[in-house]
């Protein structure tokens, strides 16, 4: 039996929605026989791989990195879930929206009273001047709101999915719970 490469990607967020999927439990030992785990934060692969059937992204686009990440993830992903209130419309990372991205770096980096005050451009990815959730960059297949969307409703999407339907989260899930 052929298995479906699954993949989770961390964005701009607070790594709840990956909980969340963890805390899926012994659900994912039952998974196990029908999915192969291919990339994540959780597993020690580096680079996206080239053929994924399904990637689970948390968080907002922010920054030039997490700009290319998404680009890279839509063009090697077969269907892409948008899992989060982040992801699926920005939340909590889009409030710098309000002030912009230079207002942030400076309040962060430079009016401190710091030994050397200066923005860092070697670590720190490029800030794009506006968060935007992930389907405002690229077309997402499947939404599932919640911050963050409990364990039974990531289980219930993703074994939808699995069996070759859309997840009906109509009922399941709302913004923020």
């Amino acid at each position: 039996m052929t298995r479906t490469k699954i993949a989770t990607v961390w964005l701009d967020g607070c790594s709840g929605c990956h909980m969340s999927f963890l805390d899926i439990d012994g659900a994912l030992l039952d998974l196990a026989d029908r999915i192969d785990l291919v990339y994540s934060p959780l597993v020690d692969r580096k680079d996206f791989p080239d053929s994924v059937d399904i990637t689970l992204v948390e968080g907002a686009v922010s920054s030039e990195d997490d700009l290319a990440k998404i680009r890279k993830v839509r063009a090697h992903t077969r269907t892409l879930v948008a899992f989060g209130d982040c992801a699926v419309t920005g939340n909590v990372p889009a409030l710098r929206n309000s002030v912009g991205a230079e207002s942030v770096l400076r309040r962060v980096y430079l009016e401190p009273d710091l030994h050397a005050p200066q923005v860092p451009n070697l670590v720190v990815p490029a800030l794009l001047n506006v968060v935007k959730p992930v389907h405002a960059v690229v077309p997402v297949d499947v939404f599932i709101p919640g911050c963050p969307p409990s364990a039974k409703t990531i289980l219930y999407a993703l074994t939808e999915l699995l069996d070759g339907r859309m997840p009906d989260l109509s009922n399941r899930t709302r913004f923020g719970a």
